[in-house]
């Protein structure tokens, strides 16, 4: 949303001519870059409407749900990089916004929240939908606002900016009440921020070159290295870097679900993924290393499994740009506080100026070969079509060209086993707050950001109908994301930890008839009826059972002009394999159904 990545200082302040607060935001959201806002309006927030109504560079997009304006907010900074916007009045309005602030939060993602708030004369006295949204919001923000002051709209609209997009990205709130949108003045836009605890460009965090240097040297006299990625290369735009660094050294490179594109999947180092649902390759090469390197990535729970069988023989460097993560759910031996594509850059500086000598891995690098050929991600393709074949089928057929976004559980994980991911920014999940419901109308952010490229929710049944409404801001905005909704009648990962873990028995996991269920071998119990919900929204829409129909329907929805849902009919019984149970390690990967 924002036209550089840099910060474009003007050379001194401007002040601007009388006009209401509400049009002083939406001037400062304009000088900050932002051309789209994602908002639903309400009483406290129709002077904000009413401004962006007469602006010529913000195109605003009207949700059917609070949360579907900020999830897509979501998809398009995470497609982008970019710091974007979405808006709701006080109340309800705000509250519905909390669930993908938090996202954004767990994911460090730049994401402006925007919300009316009651007059301030009422602010304390339970007015109607008066909510304390600033100090509901802290636990889960980099950064809360509550603008009291109207003088104060411009440097908190540049300051919010400004924290959301520096040093490790994240959600910033602003707070506005009625009367400061009402009110009229003379703007003064400020040319510069220079918060405390946030770098600009020219000061962020720089590992020195005797850091570096260690790093080099743990590398070159490791039996068993592994370089550990994670979302921190992609906010860093550092993918080029980390390739280089990877092939000046020869290590293997292991991912994180967050680092997905950022080291291409198909390289001979990729190891892909690793963590609860990824290769068995990655996880064994990471239990074993001797050396971990770790950039950009928080050695959270699902990567990590038991912390203490967690890379136990390994000395571990860990390069971040939040120095709070370091040490904070692993204990490492080397915590750098950097900007990583700084590190990474200084790092292949100091390979190519002779300061490194590459070390003899071939014997490790044969084990990992091993690895990846005797384990490597399967289904069985026999029987039904399974989801694991649609996304594999999508992959082939768009030959990876395309940015996907999932909702959560068994086809979250799938997309990522199955559709190789080979350039940063084509992986849109929620990874940290596993929310449900994100992956349409992320898809619908994301499309709106780059509307030359095709963008592809791939669905359950059980999140689709989490933020369904959302087909109607595709249709009536003419906003072209296609969903595959891979419907088993049930909240797949959850009853696969209850065939696991309680012997099989339904604690409201089955989303149709429980006495007559639907799927392949039973259509005409499939509920509900995906393609007519989707006709009545007037967005086109096919079912496939049948193998043979499979690569056609995807074709057909690729080639539609205009939002399109296709839903594939699976059945519920397949788990998500390999699996790390919580507790356990590495080690003690389960690789086949027990």
């Amino acid at each position: 949303m924002k036209t550089d990545k840099a910060i474009d200082f003007p050379e001194q302040d401007e002040i601007g001519p009388e006009m209401k607060g509400a049009d002083v935001l939406v001037a400062s959201l304009e000088r900050e870059g932002v051309d789209v806002v994602y908002a639903y309006p309400g009483g406290a927030s129709m002077e904000l409407h009413q401004a962006l109504t007469k602006s010529t560079k913000i195109r605003t997009i009207l949700p059917r749900f609070e949360q579907g304006g900020g999830f897509m907010a979501h998809g398009h900074a995470r497609a982008t990089g970019k710091a974007s916007v979405c808006m709701a009045t006080s109340g309800p309005g705000a509250t519905n916004l909390v669930t993908c602030i938090a996202d954004a939060f767990m994911d460090s993602i730049p994401l402006i929240a925007i919300t009316g708030q009651v007059y301030q004369q009422f602010i304390g006295k339970t007015a109607f939908q008066e909510t304390d949204f600033f100090g509901m919001t802290l636990p889960i923000v980099k950064h809360s606002f509550l603008v009291l002051d109207k003088e104060d709209l411009p440097r908190v609209v540049k300051e919010a900016f400004h924290i959301a997009t520096t040093g490790r990205p994240g959600p910033v709130v602003i707070d506005i009440p009625k009367d400061v949108q009402q009110a009229i003045f003379a703007p003064t836009f400020p040319a510069r921020i220079d918060l405390p605890g946030y770098k600009i460009e020219s000061t962020k965090p720089k590992a020195s070159d005797d850091e570096l240097t260690e790093v080099l040297d743990l590398i070159s006299g490791a039996k068993r290295p592994v370089l550990y990625i994670g979302g921190g290369i992609i906010s860093a735009e550092a993918h080029l870097e980390l390739r280089e660094f990877a092939e000046l050294t020869g290590l293997p490179v292991a991912s994180t679900l967050m680092g997905l594109g950022a080291f291409d999947a198909e390289h001979p180092q990729s190891l892909y993924w690793f963590g609860m649902h990824g290769t068995v390759a990655g996880n064994w090469a990471v239990c074993d290393s001797d050396v971990l390197v770790c950039a950009g990535a928080r050695f959270d729970d699902r990567i990590t499994g038991l912390v203490s069988k967690f890379a136990p023989e390994a000395e571990i460097v860990h390069i971040d740009i939040d120095a709070s993560e370091h040490n904070k759910n692993k204990r490492v031996h080397l915590p750098i506080h950097s900007d990583i594509k700084y590190a990474l850059t200084r790092l292949n500086e100091l390979v190519k100026a002779g300061k490194f000598k590459k070390p003899d891995i071939s014997e490790w690098n044969a084990t990992i070969e091993g690895w990846k050929k005797e384990h490597p991600f399967s289904y069985d393709k026999t029987g039904h079509i399974t989801q694991q074949e649609a996304i594999e089928t999508l992959y082939e057929v768009t030959q990876g060209d395309a940015i996907i976004t999932t909702g959560v559980g068994q086809h979250q994980m799938w997309a990522a086993q199955f559709f190789k991911f080979r350039e940063p920014r084509t992986y849109i999940s929620s990874l940290g707050l596993g929310t449900m419901g994100f992956g349409l109308p992320a898809a619908i952010g994301a499309k709106v950001a780059f509307p030359e490229k095709l963008v592809v929710n791939i669905d359950g049944d059980g999140c689709f109908m989490m933020n369904i409404q959302e087909l109607a801001t595709a249709k009536i905005e003419k906003i072209n994301a296609k969903t595959i909704i891979l419907n088993n009648q049930h909240l797949g990962m959850v009853v696969q930890w209850e065939d696991l873990l309680y012997e099989s028995v339904r604690g409201q996991t089955i989303l149709c008839d429980k006495d007559n269920i639907g799927g392949p071998d039973n259509l005409d119990a499939i509920y509900p009826d995906f393609v007519k919900i989707s006709e009545g929204f007037g967005v086109a829409g096919r079912r496939v059972v049948k193998r043979e129909d499979l690569r056609p329907a995807i074709e057909e929805m690729i080639a539609h002009d205009g939002p399109y849902v296709l839903e594939v009919i699976v059945p519920y019984t397949e788990h998500v394999l390999p699996m790390i149970k919580q507790g356990l390690s590495a080690k003690e990967i389960l690789i086949k159904s027990e």
